[in-house]
């Protein structure tokens, strides 16, 4: 059996116009930077997080937006302190505040007008011409079995304390950084009642045409066994991803079915990346590509975005315990239920909040994508002719030029090079291909899977 090695491992060598010297490489390169932020994710800290959003009662949607210890405005007000306190490190790059809404009831899990609220903060990009945005997202909500309930506590230490703990960590020490494009830290309401906030947030960016390129949506992942089995797992997490995106209609559809790219869209290609790119920087992780938008019938805050057209994910532990998911507070023949931080793997929490930092960084500290990247079909070939064009941001110092088997879920090879162009010996009938630029310091973009040329 042929043995498959991951592209994060695995760098060739193309000699093509244009190309210059490269030399081969089969190990693991990090940038310095990035991994001394990832060694900065801090297990107390994270906890100390959780602890806090814990002790706000009921972070429902419909609870209280005026008290001033208890429900879901006292929570994203301490986010937003928090959010500030980090910005006193950013030399004036990070900006927060709480981006409000009233939601008028709709009959079925909002039964009067809410003040619904992101707290958002936003690091600026240091290259004034780089209009990229990235986002990390969380939402900060939680709810009791009767999801119209906001009065009686709800936890909601990992659903979704995780996810709002890996995105304040993440501005912690990222807002002591800064990086080309622009990244956005968001803990989101409203979740728990249909998506509310990120349904809110992802028109809003449509509307005013943010070059949102990529969206990580971190919702349940600080736990490490499911309610079934006592198999603990903390070494593997989930990101899911749909393969054709909600605007694929007609022509582009007959498009993609045409170049059998199904397997290609934005977001797949985000899973990928992801996986990639945290498995470099986080040592004992493994990240599982799950070829679905969510969970069997479930969504989550990536969603909307994906309804916008932009490139989003959700990343979730590997076994959900459905024991401490959506459930009130209590014990019954011996069983304790609730959505407690006592069941919590801190360590664990601390991994996959480093896997999203890194991709963060990475996707900030890179190039833009490549542009009009085509392949050329005018002529049959045993072999596969590439071009692109620059990047719109940015000043790579090459390309990789990535190439995988059609049945493959990563891609397998990268060849550098420092031109616009490439030859490959391999057949555009056998294999996929993409481009993507890449930094001096080797941050890649997301990838560009070519379109036929003529």
């Amino acid at each position: 059996m042929k043995k498959i090695i991951p592209a994060s491992i695995l760098l060739c060598c193309l000699l093509a116009k244009g190309a210059g010297s490269c030399q081969a490489q089969t190990t693991i390169v990090r940038d310095p930077e990035i991994e001394a932020m990832v060694k900065e994710v801090n297990t107390d800290s994270l906890q100390s997080y959780i602890k806090t959003m814990v002790a706000f009662g009921s972070r429902s949607t419909v609870s209280s937006v005026t008290d001033k210890k208890k429900g879901i405005g006292a929570a994203r007000q301490w986010v937003l302190t928090k959010f500030t306190q980090f910005a006193a490190a950013s030399g004036g790059r990070l900006t927060a505040f709480v981006d409000t809404t009233i939601y008028a009831a709709d009959g079925r899990r909002v039964k009067e007008p809410i003040n619904l609220g992101n707290t958002v903060a936003t690091l600026k990009g240091t290259d004034p011409g780089d209009s990229r945005i990235f986002i990390i997202s969380g939402h900060l909500d939680s709810r009791r079995t009767d999801v119209m309930d906001g009065t009686n506590d709800a936890p909601g230490a990992n659903d979704d304390g995780s996810g709002s703990a890996a995105v304040l960590e993440c501005a912690r020490v990222m807002s002591k950084h800064s990086f080309p494009a622009t990244i956005i830290f968001v803990t989101v309401s409203g979740e728990e009642q249909g998506l509310l906030g990120s349904g809110y947030m992802a028109k809003k960016a449509k509307a005013a045409g943010w070059n949102i390129e990529a969206v990580l949506n971190n919702d349940i992942m600080g736990s490490n066994n499911s309610n079934e089995t006592n198999i603990i797992d903390n070494t593997r997490v989930r990101v899911f991803s749909e393969g054709m995106a909600f605007v694929d209609t007609g022509r582009a559809v007959s498009r993609i079915r045409q170049l059998g790219l199904e397997n290609d869209g934005k977001s797949r290609q985000l899973s990928r990346y992801v996986k990639e790119v945290g498995e470099r920087y986080v040592d004992n992780l493994q990240v599982v590509m799950v070829y679905r938008p969510d969970r069997f019938l479930r969504g989550g805050d990536h969603t909307p975005y994906q309804e916008n057209g932009y490139a989003a994910v959700r990343i979730t532990e590997m076994n959900e315990n459905f024991n401490h998911q959506h459930q009130d507070v209590r014990t019954e023949k011996g069983v304790v239920y609730g959505d407690l931080a006592e069941f919590m793997d801190f360590e664990y929490l601390r991994k996959n909040t480093a896997m999203n930092l890194s991709n963060l960084a990475n996707l900030a500290k890179s190039p833009g994508m490549p542009q009009e990247v085509k392949v050329e079909v005018r002529g049959l070939s045993n072999g596969t002719q590439l071009s692109w064009k620059a990047p719109a941001y940015g000043k790579p110092k090459g390309y990789f030029v990535m190439m995988r088997e059609t049945t493959s879920a990563v891609w397998e090879k990268k060849f550098f090079v420092t031109g616009t162009e490439a030859n490959l010996p391999y057949s555009k009938d056998n294999y996929f291909f993409a481009v993507q630029s890449v930094s001096d310091g080797g941050n890649e973009s997301l990838p560009v899977v070519p379109m036929p040329g003529r």
